[in-house]
């Protein structure tokens, strides 16, 4: 399985910035933003492969992963 499914990514809708916010909780602050849905999670996507194989070439442990942890249910 690619490293990248080990992390949670978030997609919302930022009613103070009008267009949608991509995050990833525990790999990295900040993210994308646009105004289509689809794209902003296909960007997020690239960006956490990209922040991933930015630790591999300097032997950098990643992150604790975030996937699996239920937050759906703990969101309810």
């Amino acid at each position: 399985m690619k490293a990248n499914t080990y992390y949670v990514k978030l997609v919302e809708w930022s009613e103070e910035d009008q267009c949608f916010v991509g995050s990833c909780p525990g790999l990295f602050y900040g993210g994308c933003h646009g105004i289509d849905e689809t794209e902003v999670f296909i960007k997020l996507c690239q960006l956490v492969e990209e922040m991933i194989a930015l630790y591999q070439p300097e032997g950098k442990v990643l992150p604790k992963p975030t996937a699996s942890k239920d937050y759906a249910n703990l969101l309810s």
